[in-house]
C-alpha cells in the first residue's frame, strides 16, 4: 500500500490523498500549476496580488473577517503562498471540521468578489511588501540572482512584481489572470491526515462542475543572451549579501538526486563544506548555505551568504573554490555518507505531519504530473555514488559561474575577475 492515492473528478480535476488513519487533523490543500511565470510584462505580480485577494470575502462571506472568523471558530489555520510556477492554498484542522475547511477553502478560489475597493486599499499592503522585500537583502539577493540568470522574462521578474504593474491592477485583471489559469488541468486537491468519509463526493459537488478550458502553457525559459555573470545591487549596508551559483539542471532530470546530494555535500548543515571554510575557519559571514532549486525546464546550484564587506574578495574566492573542488576530487566515502544520510534524514522528518506529507505529494503532482512515492525517493538517494557526485560538479561547472552582490559595491569587474 502506497502513502498516495490519486483520483480524478468528473472534469478532470485531480485529487491527491495521503490517509493517515492515526492522526488525528487533516491538511486540505488546492495547488494551482499557475504563477508568476505565467504573467505577462503588464501584469507581472497579480498571481501574488491575488492570492491576497481570496483572502478578502465571497458572496457567502463577504469580509475578510467572515473567512477569518469561520476558520478561527474550527481551531484552523490557512494560509497561501506564490512561487514562480505554482500556487498554493491550505486549511489545516481537526479531522472532523474536515468539509468546513474544504468549503471555505472552495468559495474563496471559486467565488472572490475582487472589490475594487478592496483592491485599492491592498494595492498599500503590497507595496509596502514590496518595500520590506527591497529592504531586506537576504531575501532580495534570490531576486538579482535570477534576474541575473534569466534576464527579462517571467523566470526572471521578481514574484512579487513591480510598483507600477501593482498600482496598475484592476478588477478585470484578477478576473482575467483567473479565469484563464484556474482551470481542471491546472489544479490539484490534495488532502492528508484522517481524511474520513465521502471526501471524492464532497469534492464533486464542490468543483465538480468547473469548466474544463485549454489554458496552454508559458513560453520555455530563453537563454540569457546579456552575456554578463555579475550584477552588483548597490546599497549602502554594513553587509554584503551574494549569492554565487551556477547553471543546473530541470526539475525531472535523471540526476536530481544526484544533485541533491551534491548541494548538500557543499552546503547543507553545519558542519558542510561551505559552513565549514566560509564561516568556521575563515569567520567571513554569519550564515551561508548551499542549494539546488530546479524549475520545470530550469535550475541552479548556488551558495548564499552574507559577508564582511571588507573581505567579500576572500569570501567569493573560498566559495569558488569548493564549488571548483567537487569536480576536481572525488567525494570521500564517510562524507558521502554523511551527505547521504542528512539528505533522508531532513526528507523523512518532512514526511512526519499530515502537513508535510501532502504537500510533498501535491508539490510533485502540480509540476511533474506525478507522485513518487517515499520508498523510492529513499531508494534513489541510496544509489547515488561519488562518481556521480563528480561527473554532475564537473558537467554543470561549465557553463560558468554567475555572481549577484549586494551591498556598497558599484563596480562589477572586482568580481568577474574573482570568478573567472
Amino acid at each position: 500500500m502506497g502513502v498516495f492515492e490519486r483520483r480524478t473528478l468528473s472534469n478532470g480535476l485531480r485529487v491527491l490523498t495521503a490517509p493517515m488513519p492515526q492522526a488525528q487533523s487533516v491538511s486540505c490543500f488546492v495547488m494551482l500549476a499557475a504563477g508568476s511565470r505565467y504573467e505577462t510584462a503588464d501584469t507581472n505580480g497579480i498571481a501574488h496580488f491575488a492570492e491576497h485577494m481570496f483572502f478578502k470575502g465571497t458572496d457567502r462571506r463577504p469580509t475578510a473577517r467572515d473567512i477569518a472568523g469561520e476558520i478561527d471558530a474550527i481551531g484552523g489555520e490557512f494560509n497561501a503562498f506564490t512561487g514562480k510556477e505554482y500556487t498554493g492554498y491550505y486549511v489545516r484542522c481537526a479531522a472532523e471540521t474536515r468539509d468546513t475547511a474544504l468549503d471555505v477553502l472552495v468559495d474563496m478560489l471559486r467565488n472572490s468578489r475582487f472589490d475594487p475597493d478592496e483592491i485599492e486599499r491592498e494595492k498599500g499592503v503590497i507595496i509596502e511588501e514590496m518595500n520590506m522585500y527591497f529592504d531586506t537583502p537576504r531575501d532580495f539577493i534570490g531576486g538579482v540572482y535570477e534576474s541575473l540568470l534569466y534576464g527579462d522574462q517571467p523566470l526572471g521578474w521578481d514574484i512579487i512584481g513591480r510598483k507600477e504593474t501593482v498600482r496598475g491592477a484592476t478588477r478585470e485583471s484578477f478576473t482575467d489572470y483567473t479565469d484563464k489559469w484556474y482551470r481542471p488541468d491546472r489544479m490539484v486537491v490534495g488532502v492528508g491526515g484522517q481524511l474520513g468519509t465521502g471526501l471524492e463526493g464532497r469534492l464533486e459537488q464542490l468543483l465538480g462542475d468547473l469548466e474544463p478550458r485549454e489554458t496552454g502553457s508559458p513560453a520555455p525559459v530563453a537563454s540569457n543572451g546579456n552575456g554578463s555573470r555579475v550584477k552588483v545591487h548597490t546599497k549602502q549596508s554594513d553587509q554584503a549579501h551574494v549569492v554565487l551559483g551556477v547553471r543546473s539542471r530541470p526539475l525531472v532530470d535523471p540526476d536530481r538526486y544526484v544533485l541533491q546530494i551534491l548541494a548538500t555535500v557543499l552546503g547543507g548543515g553545519m558542519s558542510s563544506r561551505l559552513f565549514t571554510e566560509v564561516r568556521e575557519r575563515r569567520g567571513l559571514a554569519y550564515y551561508v548555505f548551499g542549494t539546488n532549486h530546479a524549475y520545470t525546464d530550469a535550475g541552479s546550484l548556488y551558495a548564499q551568504s552574507g559577508v564582511d564587506i571588507n573581505r567579500i574578495d576572500d569570501a567569493v574566492t573560498t566559495i569558488v573554490d569548493q564549488f571548483r573542488l567537487l569536480a576536481d576530487e572525488a567525494v570521500p566515502s564517510d562524507e558521502l555518507e554523511k551527505a547521504r544520510n542528512f539528505t533522508k534524514g531532513r526528507f523523512v522528518l518532512q514526511l512526519e505531519s499530515p502537513h508535510g506529507t501532502i504537500m510533498f505529494g501535491i508539490r510533485r503532482e502540480v509540476l511533474e504530473g506525478r507522485v513518487d512515492e517515499p520508498q523510492a525517493v529513499l531508494d534513489a538517494l541510496d544509489s547515488v555514488t561519488a562518481e556521480d557526485v563528480q561527473r554532475v560538479a564537473k558537467e554543470i561547472l561549465d557553463s560558468g559561474f554567475h555572481l549577484a552582490v549586494i551591498g556598497p559595491f558599484d563596480d562589477a569587474t572586482r568580481f568577474e575577475q574573482l570568478i573567472g
